[in-house]
C-alpha cells in the first residue's frame, strides 16, 4: 500500500481567521460591557448641594428673588454634569414664580455639576415658603428643600422715616435750649455771653466855625 505524506491544504485558513475574528469580537463586547458597568457604578448616590439661595429674604413690593443655585454631586462629593434639576414653587400663599410665571423649572448641570434656577419672582406675599429641588441622573435621585421668605420691604421709605426722626429730634435740642434761655431770663440770670450790638443814638448835628 502507497502510503502518501498528509498534506495540508489551505481549506483551515479561512477558519482560523474567522476564529481570530470572533475572539476580537468577544473581546470588544466584554470591554464594552465594563466600561457601561464602570459608568452605571460611577453614580451609586446622589447629593444636593445647597450653593445660594437658604434663607434668602426677597422683597415682595419689588418683587425681587434671589436665584438659587444648587449643585449635584455622587457619593464621592464629585460634580455630576449632565443632571437633570427640577426647582418647584408652591402653588398657594408666599413664594415667587419663574418666568412666564411657571410654578417648575427644569435645568442641566454644568461642567462644575451646578444649576441655577434663572429669572425668579417673588409675589407680593409676605412670608416664608419652600423651594423644592429634585436631581436625578444614572437612574438616581435625590431631593432637597431651599427655605426662603418674602418680606414687604419698605426700602426709601424706612430711609425718609429715619430722617424725619433725626429732624425731629434737632428741632427738639434746639427747642429746649431756646426753653432754657427764656427761663433764665425771667428768673434776672444772664443771657448767655455773646457779641455785644453796636448802638447809634440819633442827635441834632452841630456845625461849628472853622
Amino acid at each position: 500500500m502507497d502510503c502518501q505524506p498528509h498534506r495540508t491544504t489551505g481549506t483551515n485558513q479561512p477558519s482560523r481567521q474567522a476564529l481570530a475574528g470572533a475572539l476580537l469580537l468577544t473581546i470588544f463586547a466584554q470591554s464594552n460591557a465594563v466600561a457601561h458597568q464602570q459608568a452605571a457604578d460611577a453614580v451609586r448616590k446622589l447629593n444636593i448641594v445647597i450653593v445660594e439661595g437658604e434663607g434668602a429674604v426677597n422683597n415682595a413690593r419689588q418683587r425681587v428673588a434671589r436665584d438659587p443655585i444648587v449643585q449635584v454631586e455622587d457619593e464621592n462629593r464629585k460634580p455630576v454634569a449632565g443632571a437633570a434639576v427640577v426647582f418647584l414653587l408652591p402653588n398657594q400663599g408666599a413664594g415667587a414664580a419663574f418666568p412666564n410665571g411657571a410654578r417648575s423649572l427644569t435645568v442641566l448641570t454644568d461642567s462644575k455639576g451646578q444649576a441655577a434656577a434663572r429669572g425668579l419672582q417673588a409675589n407680593r406675599l409676605a412670608g416664608q415658603y419652600q423651594l423644592r429641588v429634585t436631581a436625578s441622573a444614572s437612574g438616581q435621585t435625590a431631593s432637597a428643600s431651599i427655605g426662603m421668605s418674602n418680606v414687604a420691604a419698605a426700602g426709601a421709605g424706612a430711609a425718609t422715616g429715619l430722617g424725619a426722626m433725626k429732624w425731629l429730634l434737632i428741632v427738639g435740642a434746639v427747642g429746649g435750649a431756646a426753653a432754657a434761655t427764656g427761663v433764665a431770663l425771667s428768673n434776672g440770670g444772664a443771657a448767655p455771653a455773646g457779641p455785644r450790638p453796636t448802638v447809634v443814638t440819633p442827635g441834632t448835628p452841630t456845625v461849628g466855625a472853622p
